[in-house]
């Protein structure tokens, strides 16, 4: 085995967080709550861009710590954390010189988590990876998904509200002109990494796909790549969302990505929690498989960790 496999391999558990700009709505717009995973909220509700950015300038995460969030996972037993660099919003949590709808530039807080979670890992040993939305990114009049419709539980894979004409939309554009800048952006600001999760990949080509593997490769040479950068492409397999499976023999590296509750970004009603014995149950079901268990947790507008979620961590730990 490659030796850059060989810390997946032993790996098994990780901490997976969804936090961005859909947080500040906790799961509700208007009066209407989101009937979906939280991160998705632009696209159920139809968002004018114009109006979605104004939600920048109530950013204001005063109560995040990235210390807090690598002893955290540490207390879990988990061996890895990967963040959300920028998700289908277009909204990078990082300072990035490529695009100013970015947390550092366009908001009240000002900082770079993405550089203070780099520090804390680094500090007490934890490896880091960065999730980065490829394809999809609703802020890109061309950006990615546009051949898939309304087929996400109703919802756009693209944004059809702000930009309707699907058939004029080029994603080499938004590809070129942001998803390159910004994914070299993460691999060379951050000391080492781990991962690359990539996500929902159809718009891309296999050329596309096979620049953005290059560039890790160039970058990072000891960084994995998960499936999703599509095109047959990556290092391992990343299953379905929250997929368990039975029978099944690995063969090769693989996770499952799975959420606490029931969504990946915030909602504030969602206190659908497994408690420890759940997620010690799956994760042993999962590790006896030669699965990894990725398990998500949703920060909340504040850049806490829910208390409910930190309690079961911290249970799990000592399970």
């Amino acid at each position: 085995m490659d030796k850059s496999f060989e810390w997946f391999n032993q790996a098994r558990f990780g901490l997976m967080l969804h936090w961005g700009l859909y947080t500040q709505l906790a799961g509700e717009y208007r009066g209407r709550r989101m009937d979906y995973i939280g991160e998705w909220i632009q696209s159920r509700f139809e968002i004018p861009n114009e109006e979605y950015s104004r939600l920048t300038q109530a950013m204001n995460p005063i109560g995040f710590c990235a210390e807090d969030w690598v002893k955290l996972a540490k207390s879990a037993g988990m061996e890895y954390i990967v963040l959300t660099s920028k998700h289908h919003e277009g909204f990078a949590m990082y300072r990035s010189e490529a695009d100013p709808f970015n947390i550092a530039d366009a908001t009240p807080f000002g900082r770079d988590p993405i550089a203070e979670l780099a520090e804390a890992c680094q500090k007490h040993s934890m490896r880091l990876g960065l999730y980065y939305s490829q394809e999809l990114d609703w802020h890109e009049p061309d950006g990615g998904g546009y051949t898939r419709g309304h087929t996400n539980h109703g919802m756009s894979w693209t944004n059809d509200w702000d930009f309707p004409e699907n058939d004029k939309k080029d994603y080499s554009q938004c590809f070129e002109s942001k998803i390159v800048p910004q994914v070299k952006e993460i691999l060379t600001q951050y000391g080492e990494l781990c991962l690359i999760w990539f996500d929902t990949p159809t718009t891309l080509s296999p050329a596309q796909s096979q620049t953005l593997v290059d560039m890790v490769h160039t970058y990072q040479p000891n960084c994995l790549i998960n499936s999703r950068i599509g095109n047959g492409l990556g290092d391992y397999t990343s299953m379905g969302d929250n997929e368990i499976p039975d029978d099944f023999k690995s063969g090769g590296l693989f996770e499952s990505p799975a959420t606490l509750n029931d969504t990946w970004g915030y909602k504030s009603f969602d206190n659908h929690w497994k408690d420890a014995q759940t997620v010690l149950s799956i994760k042993r079901h999962l590790n006896e498989r030669g699965v990894n268990y990725l398990l998500n947790v949703g920060p909340d507008a504040l850049g806490r960790i829910p208390a409910p979620a930190a309690d079961i961590l911290h249970q799990v730990g000592r399970g």
